[in-house]
């Protein structure tokens, strides 16, 4: 629990978050759901979650206008994080390059961002918008049942308490991303087709 309070918030420095990070981010799977209490507490992780997928993820140089280009994590329709992301990546970069958040009605106009979230609510939008980004360098990371085997590249999952991860790395590869190991390794991988969970 104090641990989520160290967080840095928007008027602070990202420095706190460099040292939790590095130590116990990937550890939040373990945690148990008991310790987020409140749906912002459960957003506040998986901005972090967000936060640190743009340091583990490699993206083609082509998904970059230029070497100061930032990488940009998006947020389509609904958003349940209100300030969360903008305070996860204050003051931080990842792989040099400083982090921007942006929020998109529409699919097409996200596909120009790095990292996109679709929260639950917006699972009525998964078929669309994973074909208007399909083959785009765009790490699309969801919630919703089913996402990873339905195309999408990350989905947070909740399993007896604990926040897990399922990527479908194949759709990232042919997407031209590179998923670090430390990003695969405590991950459960699926593929499209297989049975929703």
């Amino acid at each position: 629990m104090e641990l989520l309070g160290t967080f840095p918030t928007s008027g602070s420095p990202g420095t706190t978050v460099r040292a939790v990070v590095a130590r116990i981010v990937f550890a939040v799977l373990a945690w148990p759901a008991v310790l987020f209490g409140a749906p912002a507490r459960e957003y506040q992780v998986k901005a972090v979650f967000l936060f640190n997928f743009a340091q583990f993820v490699e993206w083609p140089p082509e998904a970059f206008e230029n070497p100061r280009s930032p990488i940009v994590i998006g947020v389509l329709g609904s958003d349940p994080f209100g300030s969360l992301l903008e305070d996860a990546v204050h003051g931080e970069t990842a792989q040099g390059r400083p982090l921007q958040v942006r929020r998109f009605s529409d699919p097409r106009a996200a596909q120009g961002c790095h990292i996109l979230f679709l929260s639950a609510h917006e699972a009525a939008k998964v078929p669309e918008t994973l074909a208007a980004l399909k083959g785009r360098p765009v790490l699309t990371v969801g919630e919703s049942e089913g996402f990873a085997v339905s195309g999408g590249m990350i989905r947070f999952v909740m399993d007896r308490g604990k926040i897990r991860l399922r990527i479908n790395a194949n759709v990232a590869r042919d997407a031209g991303l590179t998923l670090s190991s430390k990003l695969l390794r405590p991950a459960q991988i699926v593929d499209s087709g297989d049975a929703a969970p």
